[in-house]
């Protein structure tokens, strides 16, 4: 809905149907690959870089636990360095998913990173809008490990305060 005209689609729904029916249902898991290929250092880069952050602040700092502003700043760094290992894989799903719009045919993802690259660069195709992504990534991401972890560590105490009433 976001690359085709506003009169092509009516909704979500709508979306789904149409292109289940013209371009069959494969279609609708165009990207899927890369997308999954993605989360692996996305993921794996994210947690080790906040769980690495929070370690050496506590080596440093001498408290045990990091002040929530702290965790902030860790997600937000974690997910910088998670964004931009991983953003290749973002820009070839884009590009497969709207490849029936753009009349492009990406057959595979190297496939689409060597069109990308050749057509475009490495760094000005593959990283393409990763500025953007910068300014609203990280936010994301250290709200979510910052709620993770406060959440964590609220569960645990109502944990421990239930298993001393029960004694």
């Amino acid at each position: 809905m976001a690359v085709d005209t506003k009169e092509m689609y009516s909704n979500i729904i709508h979306v789904f149907i149409r292109i289940s029916r013209e371009e069959g249902l494969k279609t609708l898991y165009r990207g899927f690959a890369p997308t999954i290929l993605g989360v692996i250092p996305y993921a794996g880069l994210s947690f080790f870089t906040y769980e690495t952050l929070k370690k050496l602040h506590a080596d440093h700092s001498g408290r045990s636990q990091p002040y929530p502003v702290e965790r902030l700043i860790f997600g937000a760094c974690a997910g910088l360095i998670g964004q931009s290992a991983s953003y290749p894989l973002d820009v070839v799903r884009r590009r497969m998913q709207t490849a029936g719009v753009t009349g492009h045919s990406y057959t595979s993802i190297l496939r689409t990173m060597a069109e990308i690259i050749r057509e475009e660069g490495l760094v000005r195709g593959l990283y393409k809008g990763l500025s953007m992504n910068w300014v609203k990534g990280p936010i994301a991401v250290g709200i979510s490990f910052t709620t993770f972890d406060l959440m964590q560590i609220l569960l645990r105490r109502w944990q421990g305060s239930s298993a001393d009433v029960e004694r």
